[in-house]
């Protein structure tokens, strides 16, 4: 019995390792649209599909993001400005994109951009704290998304949400978990509508990465710039000296080790059943 069960999970890593061949054909002929690509994840996929011979859209929040990206990228990706929490920002984004696809349609969009402050505990927080992040992370996801959905379907493409893994678990207070686990709500029920038009919709739930959102001194910041909005009471109520201790950060760093941990043996049992 030991037996077959080794041979079924031999054959099922088979299987997958034969899947993961496939290679996307014409690449040349798909547009792929990334918005956030001043910095981080987009950035670096926006150059890693150029070198693939995609044909990028990048979509950056600076001026200077766009020039840093064209300076180090092919002729074929093109650039554009885009501010998620703005609809005209989205809208002329996309007639942009439409001229370029054509009756192509898009063959993909990775919604990347996000942020990661203000962020504390929940009664440090204001509505408007609230908002403004869920504008981004959020509301920004969803509004890319519609804007270029029909371009998707005409492709029969597909849509990359990237949620975090704070989207399953709340690891600390404010905004940040709120709008991910948004962002899987709204990715579950896409899938589900967008399935009899052969578009795949996927989710990406990013762990412990070295990049602007997980930029410790921009989170302590953050923490200092909140407390010195408090009122007294609630500051005597954590105790004056709750900024230099960094309480939620500190648990975010001790947690880090243990999903980085987690990776480390999920890749060298991969190599182990791949022989790679």
């Amino acid at each position: 019995m030991f037996l077959y069960i080794l041979g079924l999970v031999a054959f099922w890593f088979v299987f997958r390792w034969y899947r993961e061949l496939a290679r996307v054909p014409n690449k040349g002929q798909k547009y792929v649209y990334i918005t956030g690509c001043d910095s981080g994840f987009g950035n670096l996929l926006a150059r890693h599909l150029d070198k693939l011979g995609f044909r990028v859209i990048a979509a950056c929040y600076t001026e200077k993001g766009e020039d840093e990206l064209k300076k180090v990228s092919s002729e074929r990706l093109n650039t554009v400005h885009l501010d998620v929490v703005s609809t005209d920002s989205v809208n002329k984004a996309t007639a942009f994109i439409n001229t370029l696809v054509g009756e192509k349609g898009l063959w993909a969009v990775v919604n990347n951009a996000g942020v990661s402050v203000p962020s504390g505990p929940c009664d440090w927080m204001t509505v408007d704290d609230y908002k403004s992040m869920l504008d981004v992370n959020l509301i920004g996801v969803i509004g890319v998304t519609l804007s270029v959905l029909p371009l998707i379907k005409k492709a029969r493409g597909r849509v990359v949400n990237v949620a975090s893994v704070f989207g399953r678990i709340s690891a600390f207070g404010g905004p940040y978990c709120v709008s991910k686990y948004g962002v899987e709500a709204f990715n579950d029920s896409l899938r589900m509508n967008m399935s009899a038009f052969g578009v795949k919709v996927l989710c990406l739930e990013p762990g412990f990465f070295k990049t602007s959102v997980t930029d410790l001194h921009l989170l302590r910041k953050n923490v200092k710039t909140l407390w010195d909005k408090l009122p007294e009471e609630i500051k005597a109520q954590y105790g004056h000296d709750y900024p230099e201790r960094d309480v939620e950060i500190s648990l975010l760093m001790e947690a880090k080790p243990f999903f980085q941990q987690m990776l480390h043996w999920r890749r060298m049992l991969r190599r182990c059943w791949m022989g790679t």
